[in-house]
């Protein structure tokens, strides 16, 4: 199994949804994070500091799946969240030892 977490504008949420559902994903995590990366972020001068650091409103979307589907669901994450603009995001593979399902105690491939 791997934990598959991808970094993506805000208003690309609802694409990635629609193009993961159809290979398979059956439920994902996103949360609101900011950040920046080679560009450096936006600059932006508040009262009592100049030249601050302004990080970029990203969200994160999180999904675990089999090994078979890293490759899909990958795919379908590039297609849905690309502009070509810099700043599209990125996506990290991990793995994941182990899932368990709160509610029902389901283990590995059967929680996820």
């Amino acid at each position: 199994m791997k934990l598959i977490e991808a970094i993506i504008r805000p208003f690309k949420l609802d694409e990635v949804e629609r193009r993961l559902t159809p290979v398979g994903v059956r439920g994902m995590t996103v949360s609101e994070v900011r950040g920046f990366d080679r560009p450096g972020g936006k600059r932006a001068a508040f009262p009592g500091a100049s030249d601050t650091l302004d990080f970029v409103p990203r969200l994160r979307v999180q999904v675990v799946v089999d090994d078979e589907m890293i490759h899909p669901v990958v795919d379908a994450l590039l297609a849905a969240a690309h502009t070509g603009e810099a700043g599209d995001g990125e996506i990290f593979i991990s793995p994941v030892a182990d899932v368990f399902r709160v509610r029902t105690g389901e283990r590995g491939s059967q929680a996820i």
